[in-house]
Formats: structure tokens, C-alpha cells, sequence
């Protein structure tokens, strides 16, 4: 007998297949065995998959039930916060948010630039039994921008892509030999597209800035970081992901240079969908983000984006912040805010406000950020993102009946700063199961 996990009677949807109906999911050992419609009455383990024998079943009625969520954008804070346990409790929120699969970024303290640091990361995640790691090595040791890292290295002990984080890279000499490096190994380099120089601003240039007296970034900060990146790529033949593009001209650049046939794609944070510069209230840091809330204008060409497809992924870019940093005058305060907990949830309010389909809302954040890490997800490529027979047992039930008004007490990452504490959310994970085990349920 296969022992696993029998989720009955809900909504499954896998954009892959395109499979929106009421069925029954069995999943066991590190599989999905069977997905079947079946009438309550007639519903049986043994009749879906021959020797299913489930330890567990959730009643899935009135529920989404989609493949586990595949975040491209988490800060977890390790190496570095060891001695604050940050990565048990930022794991916890990731099965909070129903997120089986995150890439971590590189910006930590250490840096991630060395294969032992990637390594212990890796073990000490595996440890935990909870969301998958891919940790994103840096692109220049130490992210000081001089010197390229060891990527064949760096991808041997387990990195997925190479990055900077938010740290821009100033010398081009630089960027062209990493993606010349990059490429020649068939790696991904993935870029936040903002000049060194422009973007160093604390809020979007416009009048909201003007007359709080805050330095503010312009949006040619993104559009000629977004030019240099394309030259460099026709140059390299690098493939490029863009990481967290923030306006409506960006967008109109990637568009662009997909419609030549560049292997570019990109992602949105959940924040820059949702508000724009007048949540920035009377100097609210909690708003405070990278990259900064542009205009409303901006979002709305940000969220028509990401439902045609011309953005790829909706990402969390969870930065847990500490109470010290956070609690300063706006221009002198972290940037970043908590998101792991609430991605879906803001993903479900997206396709309530703009009418997005219900199976192109689970794409952005399951199937297509998993085509992005494409072959470095290795035997996990081709199951990672979707819900089907043969995939990865990793499923989140989603109730999207439950209202709730978010409250800090709630959350179970250590990062509390979100600029939506107290609003009313639609929608909650109910249950997270990774590799056919139960790893999260509600209370």
C-alpha cells in the first residue's frame, strides 16, 4: 500500500493543461497519482490509483486546488541571520503562503559568491522539509560589481541563476564578460533593470515626490538599464531574466524586445501591482520599497502586462525588515516589505479587480516562473509548477470564501512591516503539502 495525501472535492486548476473542474487529487511518495472526477458517493483511493492507501484527507469543497506556488523573488536572510533563526521562520511563512518553490536572493551576509556558503544553505533548508530552495548565486564577488564569480562552481553546488539582487552593477565592462561568461555555460543572468547612477532615489520621481521632498528616481533609471541589458544580450546571446520591472515604458521595452526574438523574461513584484506613489501617505516606511511605488498609470500598464503575458511571473520579493530599520524617517529607512504570506492572496484580489482569468491568476506565480528556471531545475523541470499526473506532489488548497483583515500577529515571518496591515484580504491558503506530506494547515 502507497501511503499519501487524498484531497477531495475541490476546484483544481493547472494552467498547463488548462484544467479547471471539481475532482479529486491523490499524491504520494514525490508524486501526483491521479486526478480524477468522480461523483461523492462514488469517490474511492482504491478505485483513482490502484494500492492508494491515504493517511490523510482534506475536504477541498468550495477550495482551489493548484499547484504548489514557485516564488522568484525571497529574501530568507541566511547565511547571516543564523543566531535569529530567520530561515525556520521565513520557511514557515513560505507554507503559510502556500509557496512550495522559492529562489532566494544573493544579497545576504555573507554574500552568497562561495559554493560552501550555497552548500550549508542548502542543507540547513533540506533540514526543515518545507519549500524547495534555489539559491541565486551572485554575479560579481561580493556584489562589488569588479570581479566575476566562480559560476561553474557556484552552479555545482546548487545555483540556479546569477544575479545582483539590488545592487547595480556600474561598469558594463563587467556586465558584458559576465554574460559572455554566463552564456558560454548555458547560465541564466538575471538583472534588475535600474542605472547605478539614476536610480538612487527613494521614492518615483513625479509630483508626490516633489512636494514631500523626497529624492526620487526616475523612470529612465529602468529604461536605460533596460536598453544596455538588450544590446548586451544581441552582443552575448545571453539569456537574461528581469527581475521586478516597475513601468508602464519598461513594459513597452520588454514587449518590444520579445517581438525580436530576444530570450528575455521578466517578473513584477505583488506590491508595484497593487499600489503606486500615493500609498505613500504621510511618509508611511512601511511603503518604503525596491524598486520605489511608481505612478498609478504605471501600475495599471503593470497589471495589463502580467495578463497578457508579456510579463512572465508575479513575485513576492520578500524582504523581512526589522522593527530598528523600518521605524526611521522614510528616506533613511529600509526598503522592503513582508509578502511571502500574502502572495496569493494578492494574486486572487488581481483576478477579482481586473476580471483575469482564474487559471492565468495561478499561472503567474506557479507554471510560468517555473519555465523561467527551465533546465536548473534539473529532474525537476517539466514537474514543477503544474498539477498533473506524473508532477510533483506539491499542491496548495486554496479557500478563496475566507475574508480577512491582515493584522502583524498573523504572520510568521519576523518581518511585520507591510504597507497592507489592516486591509481586508480576499482569499487564504488553507493546506500545503510538499512531496505528498502535509507540511502547513490552517488552524
Amino acid at each position: 500500500m502507497e501511503a499519501g495525501v487524498w484531497i477531495r472535492g475541490g476546484r483544481v486548476l493547472d494552467p498547463v493543461s488548462g484544467r479547471d473542474d471539481v475532482a479529486d487529487v491523490a499524491v504520494a511518495g514525490s508524486s501526483v497519482l491521479a486526478i480524477a472526477q468522480v461523483a461523492p458517493q462514488e469517490s474511492n483511493p482504491q478505485a483513482m490509483a490502484p494500492g492508494f492507501a491515504p493517511h490523510r484527507v482534506i475536504d477541498a469543497s468550495g477550495c482551489w486546488v493548484l499547484p504548489g506556488l514557485v516564488d522568484l523573488a525571497v529574501r530568507l536572510r541566511e547565511p547571516g541571520c543564523e543566531h535569529a533563526r530567520m530561515l525556520e521562520s521565513e520557511m514557515s511563512a513560505a507554507m503559510a503562503g502556500g509557496i512550495t518553490s522559492l529562489v532566494c536572493q544573493p544579497d545576504t551576509d555573507p554574500v552568497l559568491d562561495e559554493p560552501g556558503l550555497v552548500e550549508m544553505l542548502r542543507f540547513r533548508a533540506e533540514k526543515l522539509r518545507q519549500a524547495r530552495v534555489y539559491p541565486m548565486g551572485a554575479l560579481t564577488c561580493g556584489l562589488r560589481g569588479e570581479m566575476i564569480t566562480e559560476m561553474v562552481e557556484l552552479s555545482e553546488a546548487g545555483c540556479v541563476a546569477f544575479g545582483q539582487a539590488d545592487v547595480a552593477l556600474m561598469d558594463t565592462q563587467v556586465l558584458l564578460r559576465a554574460m559572455q561568461y554566463a552564456s558560454t555555460f548555458g547560465y541564466a543572468v538575471w538583472l534588475r533593470p535600474q542605472d547605478p547612477w539614476l536610480g538612487k532615489g527613494v521614492a518615483a520621481s513625479g509630483p508626490r515626490a516633489m512636494r514631500m521632498g523626497l529624492s526620487g528616481v526616475p523612470v529612465v533609471a529602468e529604461t536605460i538599464a533596460l536598453h544596455t541589458i538588450f544590446a548586451l544580450m544581441q552582443a552575448t546571446g545571453a539569456r537574461v531574466h528581469l527581475c521586478r520591472i516597475s513601468s508602464a515604458e519598461g513594459v513597452e521595452l520588454v514587449r518590444a524586445a520579445k517581438a525580436r526574438g530576444l530570450p528575455v523574461s521578466c517578473d513584477v513584484a505583488v506590491h508595484s501591482l497593487h499600489l503606486c506613489d500615493e500609498d505613500l501617505g504621510d511618509f508611511d516606511s512601511r511603503a518604503r520599497m525596491e524598486p520605489v511605488l511608481r505612478q498609478r498609470r504605471d501600475r495599471d500598464a503593470l497589471r495589463a502586462a502580467l495578463a497578457d503575458g508579456t510579463i512572465d511571473a508575479l513575485v513576492s520579493n520578500h524582504t523581512p525588515v526589522g522593527e530598528d530599520a523600518k521605524t526611521l524617517p522614510f528616506a533613511e529607512a529600509e526598503p522592503g516589505a513582508t509578502a511571502l504570506e500574502l502572495l496569493l492572496s494578492l494574486a486572487y484580489q488581481w483576478h477579482l479587480e481586473d476580471g483575469v482569468s482564474p487559471l492565468r491568476c495561478v499561472q503567474a506565480v506557479t507554471s510560468t516562473p517555473s519555465e523561467v528556471l527551465g533546465s536548473a531545475l534539473g529532474t525537476r523541470q517539466g514537474r514543477t509548477g503544474r498539477l498533473q499526473v506524473g508532477g510533483l506532489a506539491d499542491v496548495c488548497v486554496f479557500d478563496p470564501r475566507h475574508e480577512w483583515v491582515l493584522g502583524t500577529e498573523a504572520l510568521c515571518s519576523q518581518g511585520k512591516h507591510t504597507p497592507f496591515v489592516g486591509r481586508m484580504l480576499h482569499g487564504r491558503v488553507r493546506a500545503t503539502i510538499v512531496g505528498a506530506r502535509v507540511a502547513y494547515e490552517a488552524d
